[in-house]
């Protein structure tokens, strides 16, 4: 998700004003100065990714680290050094957190009770901006822009299975026994039965799908090319719904909980999606924002081009 601002802006410019907010859009929107946080945390470098176990992690790239935050105190924790340029999202299962790694193209295993790396598995990275999950017993990466989900077993920290996929694809979420994959390059979102390791169905969202998130009786895909989130039923797979958030370009992020679905943009650090309606009741304007989870009772947003990450109470947004 760290996209350098200058071209997320330049990007945003070449979209043209069909992109324009819509009176919709425009009456729901706030100042970044109402989005108050329960506190703020201070990460040198570039936070970005955002996992949450029992504690909330932090991915930073530039200074091949992850952050540990403690809900408890609100101070940051733990500081593990990682391999260089961690990317590509972060997910917490097994009892340890899996970063996948740029650089080497591998994804390291860490153990937060040792605060050390305890396996580095070479599984590929499919690019830098997707995302890896965990879910049916295994740990699951986009591995190759070609099409490939590859599928690591956490028993023998091996990849086991290669599933071919989609090309251009790159990040998995998982829910209802399957993983779940966007297709940015062909505007599809795969289904892949974890048990069969074999695809269900191929469905068209909107254009450059790139992350997800699932909950809420839906699997939610945020749309690059137009800045749409698509609601796929998972009970028909059929899409439900699309809906306008105005956040066009790269980078951005997708949430689900606390009763809504969340966005982060560059430009528009936040915006809330009742699913009730599927439309953004809040979006809040101005500097800030791109990754961002939700636990722990909170929102949990990384505004890298601030060094911070700020957790924000969802109730009353």
């Amino acid at each position: 998700m760290k996209i350098h601002p200058l071209f997320y802006f330049s990007a945003i410019a070449a979209l043209g004003a069909t992109h324009a907010d819509s009176p919709e859009l425009k009456a729901v929107q706030h100042p970044m100065s109402e989005l108050h946080a329960i506190a703020k945390f201070s990460i040198p470098g570039s936070p970005d990714w955002v996992a949450i176990g029992g504690s909330v992690w932090i991915s930073n790239n530039p200074k091949n680290n992850i952050s540990q935050l403690d809900p408890k105190t609100n101070q940051v924790g733990a500081v593990i050094t990682v391999a260089k340029k961690p990317c590509s999202g972060l997910a917490i299962a097994f009892d340890s957190i899996w970063v996948p790694i740029c650089s080497d193209g591998s994804v390291q295993r860490v153990d937060p009770k040792s605060q050390q790396v305890v396996a580095s598995i070479p599984s590929g990275v499919a690019n830098t901006e997707g995302g890896i999950t965990a879910g049916g017993g295994s740990v699951w990466m986009p591995s190759d822009a070609a099409g490939v989900l590859s599928r690591i077993d956490p028993a023998t920290d091996k990849v086991v299975s290669k599933i071919l996929i989609p090309d251009g694809s790159f990040t998995a979420a998982f829910d209802s026994g399957s993983v779940w994959i966007t297709s940015t390059k062909n505007n599809l979102l795969t289904r892949v039965d974890a048990k069969t390791e074999k695809v269900i169905v191929k469905i068209p969202v909107g254009p450059s799908p790139r992350f997800l998130a699932t909950g809420l009786g839906g699997i939610w895909t945020l749309n690059q090319g137009d800045g749409s989130v698509t609601r796929v039923d998972p009970a028909t797979n059929k899409v439900s719904a699309t809906i306008e958030v105005g956040v066009p370009g790269p980078g951005g992020d997708i949430a689900v909980g606390e009763g809504a679905v969340w966005v982060s943009a560059i430009g528009k650090p936040l915006s809330k999606i009742d699913p009730a309606t599927n439309r953004v009741v809040t979006q809040y304007v101005g500097k800030g924002g791109d990754a961002l989870r939700v636990g722990l009772g909170s929102l949990w947003l990384s505004n890298h081009e601030l060094h911070e990450v700020w957790r924000i109470d969802p109730k009353g947004l």
